[in-house]
């Protein structure tokens, strides 16, 4: 990939260690922010994220729709990255996930909490979206633009929107952060459920992160950040 943009070849190492991490398996995506044009955004075709290569890259406008359709199968659920990207100008890239250890936060009233220092940008309070609330009975894909939007309102200002029955959307200012928290969600979610089968307790029996570490955490001199985490991670996906 030596003639490949810079910004077109972390996309593809992205694809390649969220797969690697088990973040992502033969489903799921992550995009990114056009660099020269925030009103694009570049999102693989339909492939695996463990087999993306550079020339599978498609810039897509916000809407959704390809800015120059050439016939290849695109991801249904792009729609996910766009209305995130229309919804929040100060997102770069955008990771959706079906990670099986989240899924049951979104099944029952039990709040996923940061417990984890490494899971801190998830962020002290994750929305829930349900597609049927809007929508009735679908085939759960986000698979219209009126449907990332409403998802993308559920989002709100957070880092983190889980989606009823399906995974979890995650949104960040740098696509570094955003493969981040997408590898350290699922890890977060593993050990609270532990902490409250440990317990014998519900969430409120958990000493989560408070709203005063997780400033701590990432603001200031040492804030906590992904460099070294994406060089381990891309040498163990091949990079």
């Amino acid at each position: 990939m030596s003639d490949t943009p810079a910004y077109i070849r972390d996309l593809v190492i992205a694809n390649r260690i969220l797969a690697n991490e088990g973040v992502l398996d033969a489903y799921g995506h992550v995009s990114l922010r056009h660099p020269e044009n925030p009103e694009r955004f570049l999102l693989s075709c339909s492939r695996s994220p463990e087999l993306v290569q550079p020339e599978d890259i498609v810039e897509h406008h916000l809407n959704g729709q390809p800015v120059q359709p050439d016939g290849r199968k695109l991801y249904l659920e792009r729609f996910i990255h766009g209305a995130v990207f229309e919804a929040r100008p100060d997102v770069t890239a955008v990771v959706h996930s079906h990670a099986e250890d989240v899924l049951p936060f979104s099944l029952v009233p039990v709040p996923l909490k940061p417990v984890l220092h490494n899971a801190s940008r998830m962020g002290a309070d994750v929305p829930l979206w349900d597609i049927r609330d809007a929508f009735g009975d679908t085939n759960m894909l986000v698979a219209k633009i009126e449907q990332g939007r409403d998802m993308a309102q559920a989002l709100g200002g957070a880092s983190v929107v889980l989606m009823r029955g399906h995974g979890f959307t995650a949104a960040s200012a740098t696509l570094a952060e955003a493969v981040g928290i997408g590898v350290y969600l699922p890890k977060n979610a593993r050990v609270l459920m532990n902490a409250m089968r440990l317990g014998n307790t519900g969430i409120d029996g958990v000493a989560a992160l408070t709203e005063g570490e997780l400033d701590m955490i990432n603001a200031g001199p040492q804030r906590h950040d992904f460099g070294r985490a994406w060089e381990y991670w891309s040498r163990r996906a091949g990079f």
